[in-house]
């Protein structure tokens, strides 16, 4: 009994290690990954939050930085303002947030070769943009600036390490938008909601009380960013400084790594 017992043991071992590697593996169900795209709007809205608070930077929506970016470049050129051929610190935070946005959103090739739907690569995308919010949190904490800008012309996160603070935060988001493109969620890549207030607006079912669903996820996405946003203030003023809340979004990254590994995968899988 105790030989067949250890027998039937060895042998369950190795069946429930590739059980485990085929579900880690395994594709995600794209029509089950509604609710995360919304929690990924939310994680949005309160990381934006916080570097909008800091230095008016919107580290996830670049189309305003890079604008601002061609603003700087044109002053050089006007007569009637005080030439300076070098960038104002706004102007060079927002060229660190494009850039480093870039780099992260660059990550997504590794993506593209293990599998953009694979669970395993979500998981580690949730991974890395989790080390990217905890670097940011100690950035902020070391950088000894505060949470908030005094003016347009007074931004905080002006020193080196709140450069990086914010550089890395973007890339979280620079990443996060190529999953959410990859996945095919209805908010396309849950970072940019322009396109999303265009579909929503030009809907045909917009006022139909049935159910609609890609209609219904869009709405909800506008909500969860403004939530996050939201949440992102409060718990900044509660932790008393951006390290804190940056702190928070670090262990909210963490819900949405072990999230990944409960999405199911298709039927015919």
């Amino acid at each position: 009994m105790c030989s067949s017992d250890k027998t039937d043991i060895e042998i369950a071992l190795p069946k429930a290690r590739r059980g485990f590697r085929s579900h880690l593996n395994g594709i995600i169900d794209y029509k089950k990954a509604n609710p995360i795209s919304l929690y990924a709007c939310f994680l949005t809205g309160y990381t934006s939050a916080m570097s909008f608070s800091a230095c008016f930077i919107w580290c996830g929506f670049q189309t305003g930085n890079v604008a601002m970016l061609g603003i700087a470049v044109a002053r050089t050129f006007d007569p009637e303002y005080e030439r300076t051929y070098h960038f104002e610190k706004p102007d060079q935070q927002a060229l660190v947030s494009v850039l480093s946005f870039l780099i992260g959103t660059s990550l997504g090739r590794i993506g593209d070769r293990m599998g953009p739907k694979k669970r395993s690569w979500l998981i580690l995308a949730s991974f890395i943009q989790c080390l990217c919010c905890l670097a940011a949190a100690l950035t902020a904490h070391y950088s000894g600036e505060g949470p908030y800008a005094t003016s347009r012309w007074g931004p905080s996160w002006a020193t080196p390490l709140g450069l990086v603070c914010l550089a890395f935060m973007s890339a979280s988001l620079g990443l996060q938008g190529i999953v959410g493109k990859r996945i095919g969620s209805p908010m396309n890549t849950t970072v940019v909601l322009t396109t999303t207030w265009v579909e929503i607006f030009n809907d045909p079912l917009l006022l139909s009380l049935k159910k609609q669903t890609g209609r219904d996820v869009r709405i909800g996405g506008v909500l969860t960013l403004l939530l996050g946003a939201f949440v992102s203030r409060a718990l900044t003023n509660a932790c008393n400084g951006a390290a804190g809340a940056i702190g928070c979004l670090c262990a909210l990254r963490m819900i949405q790594l072990v999230w990944w590994w409960f999405i199911p995968s298709p039927p015919e899988e």
